[in-house]
């Protein structure tokens, strides 16, 4: 190969092809994966798991969000003022027909909703609007809210998105050769008048 390839302009065209080619998926490729298999760039909701079809209601006596995940309706209660949370109370969940009472579950500090009618309506893609009674100690209070599951698999499934990676990969490769021909063309004319010297 000619080493006038190497001169500084082609060098530095071939380099920055190269970078764009290893840039595009990086930016592009959502789903990125830790050792674990967990999503690295997925938004993370208020309890710290990745972003569920969740809702969240407040009230001057208490503050609560709920998130369905692995068919499962987790529902978080602390108080409106000092953000204590609220062990031991009595809540109970009603979407139109459905009706259940949600146990606490100490060791996780959430309550759970195990009705499995309600919850396999809940899980179905849609809005579905949530009433909330709260009973603790001599503190009641109804919160309501809507569960949207239209953008998400009820927390079951698991999009990696690698076709958007393969998409970002393709066409940094096809701009990579690209560039290369085209430093290859600008090059060839230099070459042809030196040829003729």
């Amino acid at each position: 190969m000619n080493p006038s390839f190497f001169q500084p302009p082609a060098l530095r065209g071939c380099l920055a092809a190269l970078a764009l080619a290893l840039a595009l998926p990086l930016a592009a490729g959502p789903g990125a994966h830790g050792p674990n298999g967990e999503h690295l760039d997925a938004p993370t909701s208020a309890v710290g798991g990745p972003m569920l079809p969740r809702m969240e209601a407040s009230s001057d006596l208490f503050e609560l969000v709920a998130e369905l995940k692995n068919g499962q309706l987790r529902i978080y209660v602390d108080r409106y003022v000092s953000n204590e949370p609220v062990v031991d109370a009595s809540v109970e969940v009603e979407s139109g027909n459905f009706k259940g009472l949600a146990a606490y579950q100490a060791a996780e500090g959430h309550y759970l909703l195990e009705s499995p009618d309600f919850l396999k309506a809940l899980s179905e893609a849609g809005e579905h609007p949530l009433v909330f009674t709260i009973l603790a100690g001599d503190d009641a209070d109804l919160l309501n809210g809507t569960l949207d599951t239209r953008s998400a698999d009820a927390g079951n499934g698991h999009d990696h998105g690698h076709g958007l990676e393969w998409a970002a990969w393709g066409v940094g490769g096809l701009l990579a050769t690209g560039l290369i021909i085209v430093a290859l063309r600008r090059r060839q004319p230099r070459m042809e008048a030196g040829a003729h010297q």
